[in-house]
């Protein structure tokens, strides 16, 4: 082999290292979110409702997991800084589960629609939500109830759990809706975060979940176990629930959320396509 080809094929080498060893292009992950997008818009409203409903069952083992952890530390002023890795819990359950949780799975619908822009298109991605949401709901109220009227945990552990479910209540409408609002955001830069993490998927998953939790961010699911375990002891109503953190958290979950969508679907789509214009269409 002659110097220039030795040469040639040493740049070629050097050329598929530096591939290999760098970030996707921000284009490629968008492209692997909205093909994630596109199935999940594709699947049957019972397939969605089965799944919304296990993951809202899944997520009430991020609350289960916090109340053992403050159960079993000793009593510090560390000790929430602790006992909040357990509220990462049930993101883990749902997220390697693949199941669908309103604030994650549901909001990679939007790359599809703020591509294709049909009205069509916005009702089925309005009923996805509809549907994820309410069996998300549903499955979060029956494990706060299984809770509170089982066995399962001990006297000492269903305390802390009227604790935290005092913790979750008690926030002004603006304070809920603006820190919801961050927890949206988190969780949509989660999903920008896992096409290509790779091993670090767990680590991941943990450390934002990690964050949401120990900043206090509301999550409408995560929350709705705690808060909903306190309409069941009797210490807050139906009424309460659903003005003060049902309603604000739902909305703040989704304007972080889709803003961040959205934002990243600007930046990778519109602005490299050439900014063509887009209209809405039946």
């Amino acid at each position: 082999m002659s110097e220039k080809a030795k040469a040639s094929h040493g740049a070629e080498k050097i050329a598929e290292q530096a591939v290999e060893r760098s970030s996707p292009p921000g284009k490629v992950v968008y492209e692997a979110i909205y093909h994630e997008g596109e199935h999940e818009i594709g699947r049957t409203p019972r397939s969605l409702a089965w799944s919304g409903l296990a993951a809202g069952l899944s997520m009430g083992f991020s609350f289960l997991m916090e109340g053992l952890l403050r159960d079993y530390l000793p009593a510090g002023h560390w000790q929430p800084a602790i006992a909040k890795f357990g509220y990462g819990m049930g993101f883990l359950i749902v997220i390697l589960g693949r199941q669908q949780l309103f604030t994650k799975n549901t909001l990679t619908v939007i790359l599809p629609l703020l591509r294709r822009k049909k009205v069509s298109l916005l009702k089925t991605v309005t009923r996805l939500w509809m549907i994820v949401l309410m069996t998300n709901l549903a499955g979060a109220i029956a494990f706060a109830w299984l809770m509170l009227h089982s066995d399962i945990c001990s006297s000492a552990v269903k305390d802390n759990f009227v604790q935290m479910a005092a913790e979750t209540l008690g926030h002004s409408f603006c304070s809920s809706l603006l820190r919801s609002i961050i927890a949206g955001w988190i969780i949509a830069l989660m999903i920008w975060l896992l096409p290509f993490a790779e091993t670090a998927h767990i680590w991941i998953i943990i450390f934002l979940a990690y964050l949401i939790g120990i900043a206090h961010l509301p999550h409408v699911i995560a929350g709705t176990v705690p808060s909903f375990y306190a309409v069941f002891y009797g210490t807050s109503s139906l009424g309460e629930w659903f003005s003060h953190f049902f309603v604000p958290v739902a909305l703040g979950n989704a304007i972080g959320g889709v803003t961040v969508v959205a934002m990243v679907a600007h930046a990778e789509f519109v602005d490299e396509a050439g900014k063509k214009a887009a209209h809405w269409t039946k």
